[in-house]
C-alpha cells in the first residue's frame, strides 16, 4: 500500500516507516509540523518525501491521520475525503488535556475513521464515544544490549522539561539529583537546573542527540528514571528497557502495564521510588540483573514485529471497512496501483 502520513512523532514514525509498504511523507522547503518530510532520519528507501499539493490523488491508498486538521487539509488539497473516499485511520497518541475524565475525543461518535490509541490507558482516559477504537501498542528497533552502567548517574530523557514542568515531573528531578547526579537529556534542557535550583555539579544537560549517540550515552548511566506524570507512554522509557537499563518510574499513565516489578520499581510513592534508586547506584549487579529482565519484558510486549503486524491487519481491513460503510451504488476504492488511470 502507497500511505500518506505527516512526520508528526519521530520516534513513533521511525517504528511506522518500517513496515512494508510505501510511505509518503509531505515535505515542505521551510519544514515545520506540516513538512518536515523525513528530517535527515535514516530510514528506509520506501519512505519517500512528497509535494502534497503535486501529488497524483490516486496514487495514495490510505491516510494515517494523526491531528484533527488533517482531515481538512486532506480534503482540500487531494480531493478525497479521508473515511468517505479515501482510507483513514487516526493515531491518538496523547493522553487527554483539559477536563479528564470527561474530554471527548475528537473524533468521537463518527463512524467512518477508527481511532487507534497507542496505549491502553489512553483508549481508556479518552471519551471515544460510539467512534470504533483500538489500541496497538508501541514498537520500537531494537537498539540492542548496550547497557553498560558504569557511570553511578541517573539517566533521564525529556523534552521541554522546563516549560511541561509538573507533566514531565521536572519538580521531581531535585529529590532524585539527591541521591546520584542526573544526565538529562532531550531537547530544550538548557536552563533546567536555574529551573529547579539543582547545583550544576548534579545535573548535567545533555541536550537533544542523534539517536545512535542517545542510546550509547544514556546506557552508560546506572538507571533511567521516568518521572512522568501524564504522559502517554514515552517511547524512550521503552527504548531505555530495550537498551538493558533497570528502571525506576512513577505509576502514572501506561508505565505500571510497560515495566515489571523485577525490572527496578514502579510506584507513586516517591521515597519508594528514591530507595530503590539509591540502592541500585549502590549495586552494579543487581542494576545488571533488573535491566536484564526489563530488556527481555520490552522485547516482548513492544518488539517491532508485533507492532507492524498489527498495523498490517489493521491497514488491509480499512478499505473493507469503508466499503461496509458505503451504499452499494457508491463507489467501491481498488488500491491505487490496481486503478487503471490515464
Amino acid at each position: 500500500m502507497r500511505i500518506l502520513l505527516w512526520h508528526v512523532h519521530g520516534s513513533w514514525t521511525d517504528a511506522f516507516v518500517r513496515g512494508r509498504h510505501e510511505y509518503l511523507l509531505p515535505v515542505l522547503p521551510e519544514g515545520g509540523a506540516w513538512g518536515l518530510g523525513r528530517a535527515g532520519r535514516d530510514w528506509p528507501a520506501s519512505v519517500r518525501e512528497v509535494d502534497l499539493a503535486a501529488l497524483d490523488a490516486d496514487s495514495v491508498d490510505a491516510v494515517v491521520l494523526q491531528r484533527p486538521e488533517e482531515i481538512g487539509e486532506v480534503t482540500r488539497i487531494l480531493g478525497r475525503t479521508p473515511g468517505r473516499d479515501l482510507p483513514a485511520v487516526f493515531v491518538e497518541h496523547n493522553t487527554p488535556k483539559g477536563d479528564f475524565p470527561f474530554t471527548r475525543h475528537p473524533l468521537a461518535d463518527q463512524h467512518t475513521i477508527p481511532i487507534v490509541h497507542v496505549t491502553h490507558f489512553n483508549r481508556l482516559a479518552w471519551d471515544n464515544g460510539s467512534a470504533v477504537s483500538t489500541v496497538i501498542e508501541h514498537g520500537i528497533p531494537d537498539p540492542g544490549h548496550l547497557y553498560t552502567g558504569e557511570l553511578p548517574d541517573l539517566g533521564v530523557v525529556v523534552n521541554e522539561p522546563v516549560r511541561r514542568g509538573r507533566v514531565t515531573g521536572t519538580d521531581l528531578l531535585p529529590a532524585f539529583a539527591s541521591v546520584a547526579p542526573l544526565q538529562v537529556f532531550g531537547m530544550k534542557t538548557e536552563g533546567l537546573a536555574v529551573a529547579t535550583g539543582i547545583p550544576t555539579d548534579r545535573l548535567t544537560p545533555r541536550g537533544d542527540l542523534k539517536t545512535a549517540e542517545l542510546h550509547r550515552e544514556l546506557a552508560r548511566c546506572r538507571i533511567y528514571v521516568h518521572p512522568m506524570r501524564w504522559t502517554s507512554l514515552g517511547l524512550s522509557l521503552l527504548e531505555a528497557m530495550h537498551l538493558g537499563m533497570p528502571v525506576v518510574a512513577l505509576a502514572a499513565t501506561e508505565a505500571p502495564r510497560a515495566v515489571p516489578a523485577e525490572a527496578g520499581a514502579v510506584s507513586a510513592d516517591i521515597d519508594e521510588l528514591l530507595r530503590c534508586a539509591r540502592r541500585l547506584v549502590a549495586n552494579p549487579e543487581e542494576a545488571r540483573r533488573r535491566g536484564a529482565a526489563a530488556r527481555e519484558a520490552a522485547l516482548e510486549r513492544y518488539g517491532l514485529g508485533r507492532f507492524q503486524d498489527s498495523w498490517d491487519q489493521l491497514l488491509a481491513d480499512l478499505g473493507s471497512r469503508l466499503s461496509a460503510t458505503h451504499r452499494p451504488e457508491e463507489r467501491i476504492l481498488v488500491p491505487a496501483r490496481e486503478r487503471k488511470t490515464p
